[in-house]
């Protein structure tokens, strides 16, 4: 994987997934962002890094806040941007992926942006680019969602910047969760002290300790001295019969309240990747509370993205607000 994502000087080509990398890359994204980070508060927003480039947004699946934000992303950069309709595209029609990929080289595309439902997919499309032409995963099937990991870590890195002093909790369907692997990845990448997952037997991987985590089925036990709290959706279109809990149930046993958030510490951080279920996994109160930063990670998201493309298309001695 890292023969593919990387250049051979160690610099990004594509960004396919967190795993694998080293930590100084993903450090390198942290710092990258908040230097962009300013670009938004100019009157002019916008930066030349990408200045004649073309980014092409593939979503075969649903989304909002991804696509979003990696199309103000390439704007901001000075990139032209053209966002895919798939459910009026040639695939609806019959045309493989290869076909697809092929046809929109040929319309001298530099980035594809692709969110697709296939594991692998954003993989596939990267080693049967052109070279020259990059790729990056706004996620695949269960597999991965780096950049949503990457912009998470910018959010922790924010407000406590010591990842090695941090417990992390990640709360909810981590089976079903590529924002959960990559999300595990990329703390452990960068030294946190411990990751936690908290959920039901049936929502969890197998074996999910080989992925250097330490696993809690009660709520309260798991939140215990935690200093940043992710929780995650219940993913109901990925789940089949004996999976799916009850929303009263679930909330129940694993939905994060103002009582359960106590036994975390007091200047504990609350994240979710979005869209959330209000009243299933996390309490409105909680969610809409002094110690949620989950609107910030939808802002900090822009940043982290103008990070990656920069790095990956416009050199990075050429990155600068």
């Amino acid at each position: 994987m890292n023969d593919l994502q990387l250049n051979p000087d160690g610099s990004l080509r594509h960004f396919l997934s967190i795993e694998g990398l080293k930590p100084a890359l993903l450090e390198q994204i942290i710092e990258t962002a908040a230097s962009l980070e300013q670009v938004a508060k100019r009157a002019v927003k916008k930066v030349p890094v990408l200045r004649g480039k073309t980014v092409m947004n593939l979503f075969f699946e649903p989304s909002t806040r991804t696509r979003t934000t990696f199309e103000i992303a390439a704007q901001r950069l000075s990139a032209d941007v053209i966002n895919l309709d798939v459910q009026t595209s040639s695939t609806t029609k019959g045309e493989s992926l290869l076909d697809t990929l092929k046809t929109l080289e040929a319309m001298h595309a530099d980035m594809f942006v692709i969110r697709h439902h296939e594991s692998g997919a954003a993989t596939f499309f990267a080693r049967h680019a052109a070279p020259g032409v990059s790729v990056l995963n706004a996620g695949d099937g269960w597999h991965a969602h780096p950049t949503q990991a990457m912009l998470d870590m910018f959010t922790i890195w924010k407000h406590k910047p010591r990842f090695d002093r941090l417990k992390v909790a990640i709360v909810g369907d981590i089976l079903h969760s590529r924002v959960a692997r990559s999300q595990i990845h990329a703390l452990n990448l960068l030294g946190a002290m411990e990751v936690r997952l908290i959920a039901p037997q049936t929502l969890l991987p197998e074996q999910p300790e080989s992925l250097g985590v330490h696993v809690y089925h009660n709520m309260e036990e798991g939140l215990r001295d935690c200093d940043v709290v992710i929780m995650l959706r219940l993913q109901k279109e990925r789940m089949q019969g004996a999976h799916l809990p009850g929303g009263d149930e679930y909330f129940r046993c694993y939905g994060l309240t103002e009582a359960r958030l106590q036994h975390a510490r007091p200047d504990c951080i609350v994240m979710h990747p979005g869209p959330m279920n209000r009243g299933v996994e996390i309490a409105s109160s909680v969610a809409d509370g002094p110690q949620s930063v989950i609107l910030e990670q939808v802002s900090n998201g822009l940043a982290v993205r103008m990070a990656i493309m920069a790095m990956v298309l416009g050199g990075q001695h050429e990155v600068r607000p």
